[in-house]
């Protein structure tokens, strides 16, 4: 009888701590060590959440905690231009970036952008020119209170770094591919950005991940924008990744006065997602948008948490989400409304609606007002049911299958997350995704 030894995985918190000193020395710059190090500190101090977490009780991490990664990804790749293009919206007249194993990979990429300052992060953070961007902005809105925002502070290499000039208009949307290739283990990725949109100016950012390998990938992406007076950013984040992937997205926006920011995130892929969206409002007369649609199957989970601090007077929020779940997937909204003594006449709206389509889907929706100031116009609401039978009666009786009258109503049900998308193609992509999901072939 042969005797097999058992060799333990090593919990994902031993590998983080162990880890650390090799990532430092495989660094060029070393300024932020000391803030790396103490990053690192607090996230041991308070390792990964778990469910007696309030802001983790419907989402557990046992999955992603226990497995073992590499953090050290290999650089070669064969990712081809026909590859690529199966990932594009058919944005041949957008600007895109495209990084492999965590490289900005140049021959990948088209960038025609002018009168702005563009790096990838590991780049910015090798050239002396810029520590003073990185003294003013990097990590100063990015919570210390998330294990995940200190783990990514401690480990940050990957991403990419924007800053747009006073009055500069960035006409073309700018799409920016994160791609996963050739590793023969799973993979631990941390990457970072940073958009900075001064006075007047405008940009939009479309960002993907995509995972090319059969092998695990854990992705803890934290990214940090910007938003002076009268300009306009606008981040959508297109999440459709494989069976195979995790995501772990924290994004923070601060905004001063007179400033428009959208983040719309459309989440189909991935087997967990989990999206942190924290809006700070540093003036008056602030508009923020938050948008989302969700289509998962299968044991997928999407869970979306967001903030917004109304802190000063006359400022308006829109939060509206949407979710369709079937199989056995789970979804998760916590929205979070907070409206400052201050924050005279803010007008905030709240709504997560959603769909099951199956017995074994599951739905824990949570919005949430603190209103702290007498004159404001707040709502929030959230509904979760099943499609009309009248309505589905009533599109049979003409003739269309069972199939597309769903998807015909799960798209009308949809639809009005998408309506401050100004990008057609992304418009037109979001549409095909779905019908793909909804596994019918319809041009909505």
């Amino acid at each position: 009888m042969v005797q097999t030894t058992h060799i333990p995985v090593m919990a994902l918190k031993e590998q983080i701590t162990g880890n650390h000193h090799a990532f430092l020395e495989s660094l060029r710059h070393r300024f932020l060590d000391g803030d790396r190090k103490a990053a690192l500190q607090r996230f041991e101090n308070m390792g990964f959440p778990t469910k007696k977490d309030e802001e983790y009780r419907y989402t557990s991490l046992k999955e992603i905690t226990e497995k073992e990664y590499n953090f050290f990804p290999k650089e070669n790749h064969n990712i081809t231009k026909e590859q690529l293009d199966q990932l594009h919206l058919g944005e041949e007249n957008f600007d895109w970036i495209t990084f492999v194993n965590g490289r900005l990979c140049k021959e990948l990429s088209k960038v025609s952008i002018e009168n702005a300052e563009f790096l990838s992060f590991n780049y910015a953070l090798n050239d002396e020119k810029h520590r003073d961007v990185f003294d003013k902005y990097f990590n100063t809105i990015a919570s210390d209170k998330s294990a995940f925002t200190n783990l990514n502070q401690a480990y940050c290499k990957y991403g990419f770094f924007l800053k747009v000039p006073k009055n500069v208009v960035i006409e073309k949307p700018i799409h920016i591919f994160y791609i996963s290739q050739n590793q023969e283990e799973n993979t631990f990725y941390n990457t970072r950005n940073l958009l900075i949109a001064e006075e007047g100016s405008k940009v939009e950012i479309i960002e993907s991940h995509h995972n090319f390998d059969g092998s695990y990938v854990l992705t803890n992406s934290v990214t940090e924008i910007f938003t002076y007076p009268n300009a306009k950013a606008d981040w959508h984040k297109v999440q459709n990744d494989s069976d195979t992937s995790y995501l772990i997205d924290s994004t923070f926006a601060k905004q001063e006065k007179d400033s428009l920011t959208t983040v719309n995130t459309f989440s189909f892929g991935g087997k967990l997602v989990r999206n942190n969206l924290d809006f700070i409002h540093n003036g008056s007369n602030i508009n923020s948008f938050m948008n989302g649609i969700t289509i998962i199957g299968k044991d997928q989970l999407v869970d979306h948490h967001t903030a917004v601090h109304h802190n000063f007077p006359n400022c308006e929020s829109y939060q509206n989400y949407k979710g369709i779940f079937n199989g056995k997937s789970h979804g998760v909204f916590n929205g979070k409304v907070f409206v400052d003594k201050l924050a005279q006449k803010t007008n905030a709206y709240q709504q997560n609606n959603n769909v099951l389509l199956s017995e074994g889907a599951i739905i824990d929706t949570k919005p949430q007002l603190e209103i702290f100031a007498d004159d404001v116009k707040c709502s929030h609401g959230c509904t979760v049911g099943q499609l009309n039978e009248d309505a589905l009666f009533y599109l049979r009786a003409r003739g269309i299958s069972k199939k597309e009258a769903q998807a015909l109503l799960l798209y009308a049900f949809a639809n009005d997350a998408m309506q401050n998308i100004d990008i057609e193609p992304l418009k037109e992509k979001i549409s095909k995704l779905l019908a793909e999901k909804l596994e019918v072939d319809i041009e909505f």
